[in-house]
């Protein structure tokens, strides 16, 4: 149920991009918000921009289509603005999200990318997905689709964990060589869940640099680290429940900052990766 609140006090405020998936359970909450919104004349559909996800169990391509239509089922929306390969990796097709064997190991599975960007590319031309992206992808997976004979779409973005400790300086230039905009996840750094996250590394949002700073600005560390992304080019997806930083988030337009600021922020980077996919 917060979700859907969530959502809703989003589009209030602003927000227009709205980053999904359907391993997130949530993605009929999210239907619903953007419906209820659209019915009270806030807002068209074309005014939004949702991103979906497709599962590591999802790969082979005869299972793409199919799993983009459930999720539009889901959300009861016509269509998805982007649709992306959530991770670079296969699991066991079948119903467990997780499969895993009598060990408790998780059971992958061989696919080609080639041929499950393939038909990524059928669903955008079916009017499914108005474009085609990719999520947690390096340099090399990034070419082997740029490189597939018959490309008929390249990937548009590329979404990763990206801020001030994990800048992504080379996959960034890579990406802007070849026109894909990098999505930055966990733009905030991250919750301290340690199932799946590195709970070892410092906490993003105590830096002293990004507080000094925004104290100039009178704004938060949060604010900093979102402003220092967007100024870098990089598109930011920060999550929040939290109704008065869902609005704070969106409040990094009305300043920008310079470029020894930027530096400074550049320095911060420790190659620190959150979210491990532990899995």
């Amino acid at each position: 149920g917060s979700c859907l609140e969530s959502v809703k006090i989003a589009i209030d405020t602003g927000y227009r991009h709205i980053d999904g998936a359907f391993v997130y359970y949530n993605e009929h909450e999210v239907g619903q918000a953007i419906r209820d919104k659209i019915a009270e004349g806030r807002i068209k559909r074309e005014d939004i921009f949702y991103c979906g996800k497709l599962w590591n169990t999802c790969h082979p391509p005869e299972l793409v289509r199919p799993t983009l239509e459930k999720t539009l089922k889901i959300l009861q929306l016509d269509y998805v603005d982007l649709y992306i390969i959530e991770l670079p990796m296969a699991f066991k097709p079948g119903d467990a999200i997780y499969p895993k064997d009598e060990n408790g190991k998780i059971i992958y599975h061989e696919t080609d990318l080639c041929a499950t960007w393939e038909a990524m590319e059928a669903c955008k031309d079916a009017g499914l997905a108005k474009s085609i992206g990719v999520s947690n992808f390096n340099r090399r997976q990034l070419e082997m689709i740029l490189n597939k004979p018959g490309l008929k779409y390249k990937p548009v973005s590329n979404q990763v964990e990206c801020h001030p400790y994990f800048t992504q300086p080379k996959l960034l230039e890579f990406c802007r060589q070849h026109d894909i905009v990098i999505v930055g996840y966990s733009p905030l750094g991250t919750s301290r869940d340690e199932t799946w996250v590195n709970v070892s590394s410092p906490p993003l949002l105590k830096d002293p640099v990004l507080n000094a700073i925004g104290k100039k600005y009178n704004k938060t560390a949060a604010q900093v680290a979102l402003r220092f992304s967007i100024q870098r080019g990089v598109v930011v997806i920060p999550k929040s429940f939290n109704p008065q930083r869902i609005r704070e988030n969106f409040q990094i337009f009305d300043f920008s900052l310079t470029e020894k600021e930027m530096k400074e922020i550049e320095a911060l980077n420790k190659n620190v990766r959150y979210v491990e996919l532990l899995m």
